[in-house]
């Protein structure tokens, strides 16, 4: 850990607790607030030098708690939302831990709302307070270079390309490329740092064999070096072990998706939709009424696309293109609408590979080109998730032209549902080459949660609003 990680670190434990103990006293002022008493009436009073006691003797047990969590490891390069989560976490298990000490012995302390309340107010500033530290942190890495974590790149191959180039764009991720070597030779890794310095290692080589690893692992260890690495897409892969014969016998699991997990994530996807249909139902009404004053033609626009399995369902949109330009059986001009497209493919396609993305597209409505901006257009899928035809989360659904343009290996992405939003949508949406959909999505599909779900599905909030680049 680096001497800025250090200080952090320390000067984070008096830091939590005064946030914690600020948290208890605002739960005891806000207990004595007279609209408060209108609504809940105090049932008895106690006197404020016990509740200081109490509440000194409780404050170091949340601080141990936090230690036990890992919340004191504050390096520069952690991720926000994840210490928040922690933080939340922990917070909770100090929580619980009182309401049973409560229960066992009721004399000690009794009040129900100064506890819930304490347990709100100590999330809120000590996520507060994280946040504000996590600010000066990065001022300092950005503008100051204190906290920088040395990088060595061991490996020659697009994963490693995509890493430099995202660390190179992204200075507040806390890390500075020293160089990047094709080979793991100690004698070349140990020239390096003793010229430069070395703080991680990532390897992404599968041509560097076990002992030339093994030596690499030692000598990070004895250097206090973080070593990581990137997996082969067989290590990535779930197993199950079992036995056969007497024999041991792997199997490779293909997704998660399955049995319980298949339960789950549908249950997920009934919920979330009948939300969103709720939430967006007035957007959606405004956007009905806008494209029918707009132009002529059907609101809703049925697109045929490949799901799981291969089988072809319709994709709800709303329509933004004027409708003698929908490709669709229903349009009276397809064939003209087939010609117009190709032409466009050919001559404006901005993507790489078997799907299409048309810069400028001439064909879409003046309504239509802000509701496509901010993907308002995609609305009506909450629907095709409600019917089961599509999922909340899972890989793009693409057109039947498109799909038999795969290679073999594409087609894992037919073993799932399609989703409304996926890991290439939160990571690029259509300003991705396929090739690199494509692996996010087989990522997704071999490691399925419902929290990776959840995650997902919060941070497409944030990149519905974020400017697409090829349109």
């Amino acid at each position: 850990m680096k001497r800025s990680e250090l200080f952090f670190s320390a000067i984070q434990i008096p830091v939590d607790f005064m946030m914690i103990f600020l948290a208890g006293m605002t739960a005891f002022v806000v207990r004595n607030v007279p609209e408060i008493l209108a609504l809940q009436p105090k049932l008895y009073t106690f006197k404020f030098h016990s509740y200081l006691m109490i509440l000194l003797a409780v404050v170091p047990l949340f601080i141990l708690i936090y230690a036990i969590e890992g919340l004191y490891a504050i390096r520069v390069t952690r991720k926000f939302w994840k210490e928040a989560l922690d933080v939340f976490k922990a917070t909770s298990i100090g929580l619980v831990i009182i309401i049973v000490g409560i229960f066992l012995q009721r004399h000690w302390f009794s009040s129900r709302f100064v506890i819930l309340a304490a347990w709100m107010m100590a999330v809120l500033y000590v996520v507060i307070a994280r946040y504000l530290i996590h600010l000066i942190q990065k001022w300092l890495v950005n503008y100051k270079g204190l906290g920088v974590h040395r990088l060595l790149l061991i490996g020659r191959n697009g994963k490693l390309d995509t890493i430099s180039k995202l660390i190179k764009q992204n200075k507040n991720l806390g890390y500075k490329i020293i160089d990047q070597i094709d080979t793991a030779h100690l004698k070349v890794v140990r020239a390096i740092r003793e010229e430069r310095g070395v703080d991680e290692i990532i390897l992404c080589e599968p041509s560097v064999t076990d002992d030339e690893q093994e030596k690499l692992i030692d000598y990070c260890a004895i250097n206090n070096i973080a070593y990581k690495f990137i997996p082969t897409t067989l290590q990535t892969s779930n197993y199950e072990v079992g036995v056969l014969n007497g024999e041991p016998l792997i199997e490779v699991k293909h997704t998660p998706l399955d049995g319980w997990g298949k339960i789950l994530k549908r249950t997920f996807d009934v919920i979330v939709a009948l939300i969103g249909i709720i939430i967006t139902s007035p957007i959606m009404i405004v956007t009905a009424i806008a494209i029918r004053l707009d132009s002529q033609g059907p609101i809703i626009y049925k697109n045929e696309r490949v799901g799981n399995d291969g089988k072809k369902f319709f994709v709800y949109k709303f329509r933004y293109m004027k409708w003698e330009c929908c490709v669709t059986n229903e349009n009276p001009a397809l064939d003209e609408a087939l010609k117009l497209e190709k032409n466009l493919i050919e001559k404006q396609s901005v993507r790489k590979g078997p799907l299409y993305k048309i810069k400028d597209d001439p064909r879409k409505t003046s309504v239509g080109k802000f509701i496509e901006r901010y993907s308002i257009d995609e609305l009506p899928q909450f629907f095709n998730v409600l019917f089961g035809s599509m999922s909340m989360v899972g890989p793009r659904p693409h057109q039947h032209r498109e799909v038999e343009k795969y290679m073999d290996y594409h087609r894992r992405l037919l073993t799932i549902k399609p989703g409304v939003t996926g890991m290439a949508q939160v990571s690029g949406r259509s300003d991705l080459d396929f090739e690199d959909e494509y692996r996010l999505d087989l990522y997704y599909i071999e490691n399925w949660s419902l929290k990776l779900d959840v995650q997902i599905c919060l941070k497409t909030i944030g990149v519905l609003f974020r400017k697409r680049r090829n349109l």
